[in-house]
């Protein structure tokens, strides 16, 4: 069984202080290839190095909303001059107006260097939009070219299709297996499987049958299930096609 999860935290030592070698070595008999994603500096220089020195993963780099305010895309990109044949992706990078963490000006900012760092060195992004839309839009449509994922949606039907008007994918995590919320239910249901990527965002939002645990990417395997049972089709085929879109998209 080969499947990746297009987003996950293994490699930062924040949420993995002890176990993460043991997390890796579960995902990795799973058949699990891991794209780390990068929070700030600190995570993101961790995303590399876990690349570099463990088969089977990736690393995207990036400064995260909630950390704009401290943030410094300067070294993003030079994570990038430094390390390009163990990045592919800048993220996790966007808008969140559901905390204020960091000021929505400031947010924007940072999203616009960074937006500009993958398309000097055209890579996909993973974005992180939360209660944000109506921001988010007009800055990437200045843009072109911009190729990428929205992380763990769980917004309108609406935006799904501003995004897929745009060709982007949507990331599928663990709250597929466990929402409450019809709408939510019927779009994990409907979402074609050519537009989406499984992921887990480890170590959270764990996904049924494990709630309770610690989430870890060898648990993407219950995403897809979760998929195949919600769209009524063979395991295999929900397997294939995600893992054809993420190395599509991340072009590995």
């Amino acid at each position: 069984m080969n499947v990746i999860d297009s987003h996950c935290h293994l490699h930062d030592s924040e949420f993995y202080p002890e176990n993460r070698e043991e997390a890796y070595r579960q995902s990795l008999e799973a058949g699990v290839t891991m794209i780390c994603v990068g929070t700030d500096a600190r995570s993101s220089a961790e995303a590399v190095e876990f690349a570099r020195t463990h088969s089977n993963c990736y690393a995207v780099v990036g400064i995260h909303p909630h950390e704009a305010k401290d943030g410094n895309t300067a070294v993003i990109r030079q994570l990038v001059v430094d390390h390009r044949s163990h990045i592919v992706g800048i993220g996790e990078i966007g808008l969140d107006y559901f905390y204020d963490h960091s000021p929505h000006d400031v947010q924007q900012q940072a999203l616009r260097e960074q937006l500009s760092i993958a398309r000097e060195f055209d890579l996909p992004v993973s974005f992180h939009i939360r209660e944000a839309f109506g921001d988010f839009w007009p800055i990437y449509d200045d843009f072109s070219g911009i190729r990428g994922v929205m992380h763990s949606f769980t917004d309108s039907q609406e935006n799904l299709e501003q995004g897929f008007k745009r060709g982007l994918y949507i990331g599928i995590n663990g709250i597929s297996t466990f929402t409450k919320e019809s709408a939510q239910q019927a779009l994990y249901r409907d979402v074609p499987l050519d537009k989406i990527l499984l992921e887990t965002d480890a170590p959270f939002l764990t996904p049924k049958p494990f709630r309770g645990k610690m989430n870890l990417p060898a648990y993407v395997v219950e995403v897809a299930a979760s998929q195949a049972s919600l769209k009524g089709v063979p395991l295999e085929d929900v397997l294939r096609t995600t893992t054809a879109n993420a190395r599509s998209l991340f072009r590995i």
